[in-house]
């Protein structure tokens, strides 16, 4: 069986490719490309957000009795993600390289040290406290569509 940890970690990889590719895309002044691998980069980053928002926290915080520590923290840093894109998507848009390379970066920073926190400390307390109800909530997960 695949625990919470493998899952949602295999999904911050195929994120952190999909902006890879964008980054290289912008770089190399391929416009066209870099707005069809924003897009695609949107998707995937917004459907593992709402994965963790609308499923995965609320099973946390319900196990655990409240809103308040690791979920919290998550969800505000979700925020600065869905900004700094906001403001990259712009730059893409508006064909600024350079401003788009620097928000790119800093995105991909902010994301990897995110994940960090995710992999070393939610999900492993995720798949402790949701054991019993591991299965279906994974089922759950993988059928999650935004």
């Amino acid at each position: 069986m695949t625990t919470i940890e493998t899952f949602f970690t295999t999904d911050h990889r195929a994120c952190d490719h999909r902006l890879a590719d964008l980054e290289a895309a912008v770089a190399a002044d391929e416009w066209a490309d870099a707005e069809a691998r924003l897009a695609r980069f949107e998707q995937d980053l917004e459907r593992h957000l709402g994965r963790e928002e609308e499923i995965l926290f609320p099973a946390i915080e319900a196990a655990n009795g409240g809103t308040l520590g690791p979920t919290e923290v998550m969800r505000r840093e979700h925020a600065q993600m869905r900004a700094l894109l906001g403001e990259a998507r712009a730059a893409v848009e508006g064909r600024d390289q350079g401003t788009g390379l620097g928000l790119l970066e800093t995105l991909m920073t902010l994301i990897q040290l995110h994940n960090v926190k995710e992999e070393q400390i939610l999900y492993p307390l995720a798949d402790r406290c949701l054991a019993p109800q591991r299965a279906a909530l994974l089922d759950q997960v993988q059928a999650f569509a935004r």
